[in-house]
């Protein structure tokens, strides 16, 4: 059939692990400025081994790791904002870092042209990466969305669009999914099709730098649930947003929604674009089904300590370098605190149902 999406098996270790649970990781925007190209450059190739050393056990720990992966994978020369192409060696540290999917629509999918959008496709894939929200060709598209994986038993659809692409057209032939609700309430009734145990859908959407969703977003967040869709995982504006866990009338989860989930790794300096959150879903399977069991986030922040001379960056997980104030500047630690404040209060004021990993 045209629609029929093929069946991806992710191959993951069972060992130490039963077979009525599954955990998930969400991390928020993957970016690579100028700068941050730059300080991985070595001798020979890049490096970008420093960027998950605080965080990669957490990524591990999870069933399954997924990222927005906010750059291409075009090649040399490689660029900064506004149109980037990234080192390679980004997203083998990604894999090495423990990320099992990374999302590819969104406004910087274009930026390269058709060469862009195709040779990020093939580096994913020859990496072994799974990936979703772009395509070579509609037949692609036709035959492998959604994403359908089946992971220690449990079956999920991954789903992924982008309100645009910064005003570059789509290159002839490939794909890039759209944020359109007649294509996607199309794409969710194929999935459905597919009998998963949830859907889950990654929208690049909202307004860069706010730190409340829209009303589009919103308006969409609904449309989706009503369709179908159990969790939503945001990313665009660069800061956070709320999450909400919506419960049904006996009290089970019914839906996630995280609106967004802020900056991964980036150099951006704007106030509340250096951090963002890694979000944990925990689900369940038994007779009756799957449902959303444990809700979480952790928050983080990009540190950029100069060593030998050069800046570097890594991400630090805030709640384990909060008791160790020595392990940063005076400066740093300011900053990764005061973000955190910030943050936490936002969350506290706005967020429904999820708890903080501390």
């Amino acid at each position: 059939m045209r629609f029929l999406p093929i069946l991806i098996l992710l191959l993951l270790s069972l060992e130490g692990y039963t077979q009525d649970t599954l955990t998930l990781v969400f991390a928020g925007d993957v970016m690579q400025h100028k700068a941050q190209i730059d300080a991985a450059k070595q001798s020979s190739g890049y490096d970008y081994s420093t960027y998950f050393t605080h965080v990669q056990k957490y990524i591990e720990s999870s069933d399954i790791a997924i990222a927005n992966l906010e750059v291409t994978l075009a090649g040399e020369p490689y660029t900064g904002y506004p149109q980037f192409s990234a080192p390679d060696e980004l997203a083998i540290a990604l894999k090495e870092a423990g990320f099992d999917i990374l999302l590819t629509a969104n406004n910087h999918t274009c930026d390269k042209g058709k060469s862009g959008v195709t040779r990020t496709i093939d580096m994913l894939d020859s990496l072994r990466i799974l990936h979703t929200g772009t395509f070579r060709s509609q037949a692609q598209r036709d035959s492998l969305y959604p994403m359908i994986i089946d992971v220690k038993g449990f079956r999920l659809a991954i789903l992924n669009y982008t309100y645009g692409t910064n005003g570059f057209p789509t290159p002839p032939s490939t794909v890039v999914n759209r944020i359109d609700t007649v294509q996607m309430a199309t794409d969710i009734a194929v999935a459905r099709a597919m009998q998963p145990d949830i859907i889950m859908a990654g929208m690049h959407w909202g307004d860069e730098y706010k730190l409340y969703p829209n009303v589009t977003q919103q308006k969409l967040a609904e449309f989706l649930i009503r369709q179908g869709v159990s969790l939503i995982i945001g990313s665009h504006p660069h800061v956070l947003q709320r999450m909400e866990r919506r419960l049904a009338t006996d009290g089970s989860t019914r839906n996630v929604v995280l609106y967004s989930l802020g900056n991964y790794i980036s150099n951006m300096s704007a106030k509340n674009t250096d951090g963002g959150v890694m979000a944990h879903i925990r689900l369940v399977k038994d007779s009756s089904g799957v449902c959303i069991d444990e809700c979480s986030y952790r928050f983080v922040w990009t540190y950029k300590p100069p060593v030998n001379g050069r800046k570097t960056y890594t991400i630090l997980p805030i709640a384990d370098f909060e008791r160790t104030p020595d392990e940063l500047s005076p400066a740093d630690f300011k900053a990764m605190t005061a973000f955190v404040a910030r943050m936490r209060a936002l969350y506290d004021k706005e967020s429904t149902g999820f708890t903080e990993c501390l």
